[in-house]
């Protein structure tokens, strides 16, 4: 079974092809993959397969490196959108569309920002994250999780996300406190617990224990989440591009209240080709 192994801003991916009608590896298999001490090592893998709607170049579906299935992976897409332009099957230049088990994706390069995706509209409403406990969206909530009060934004991306802001990321609880959080019956199908330090109202740094795997170097998605939540609590701005820093780089967020829409920015890059026997 040929691969690659990518990276967006640290956030790495085993790649396969699967457009033949190829069956995907089942969840054991994918942890195996994953393994960073028996098998390949990646954060996510992603399988490329036929497109779902109409004009898209392609899909993809995304496994975390426990197994577990999950529905959207921002970075995920930029490798995926840049794998289909290595292989020739999206246009080097120029826009196209490929499909996530959340939905269509637009994709766009810029010269600053490299490839460029539409990651949608984000969605505050409780029962669209999901939340347990409260009806309407609020800027802040609060749970008690093992004896310690956490507030934090709640927002979906087309996956679950928390947004607790620090005063200083790079000491922040990130683990414990992320744990504490996924396992608080409040999010019925746990969530990626991110952690933001506001250095101005266009800089932010961002650390994210992701469902299913732990801490990355990145998380698109949390990038995403942690814009929106931001933007909502009058902490950032929209209608700007906002650095988004990361421990693995730099991505590049703006969420537009024209359209509603957050797009999201940054490298990617091709580390090697392998094949699992």
């Amino acid at each position: 079974m040929r691969f690659s192994k990518m990276h967006g801003a640290g956030n790495d991916f085993v790649v396969l092809d699967l457009r033949d009608g190829r069956a995907p590896p089942d969840a054991a298999t994918c942890a195996r993959i994953a393994d960073r001490h028996t098998g390949v090592g990646c954060d996510q893998l992603l399988t490329v397969e036929t497109p779902r709607s109409e004009g898209a170049v392609a899909s993809y579906r995304i496994w975390n490196s426990d197994g577990s299935v999950a529905r959207q992976c921002g970075n995920g897409a930029r490798c995926i959108a840049a794998w289909l332009v290595r292989d020739g099957a999206a246009p080097a230049s120029g826009g196209f569309a490929i499909d996530s088990p959340a939905g269509r994706h637009d994709v766009a390069r810029d010269v600053g920002a490299g490839i460029v995706i539409d990651m949608g509209v984000p969605q505050f409403a409780p029962q669209a994250v999901p939340l347990h406990g409260w009806h309407e969206a609020q800027d802040e909530y609060a749970v008690d999780a093992n004896g310690i009060a956490i507030r934090f934004g709640a927002v979906s991306m087309g996956n679950p996300h928390a947004v607790i802001e620090v005063a200083d990321v790079a000491s922040a609880p990130v683990a414990e406190l992320g744990a504490a959080l996924q396992a608080n019956p409040a999010f019925p199908q746990s969530v990626n617990v991110g952690f933001v330090e506001v250095v101005s109202r266009g800089h932010v740094r961002l650390r994210v224990y992701e469902r299913g795997v732990g801490e990355t170097l990145a998380c698109g998605s949390g990038a995403c989440a942690a814009v929106a939540s931001l933007v909502r609590r009058g902490r950032v701005d929209a209608d700007r591009e906002i650095a988004m820093e990361l421990p693995g780089g730099i991505l590049r967020i703006r969420y537009d209240q024209t359209d509603g829409r957050i797009r999201m920015g940054g490298p990617t890059a091709f580390v090697f080709e392998g094949e699992w026997l």
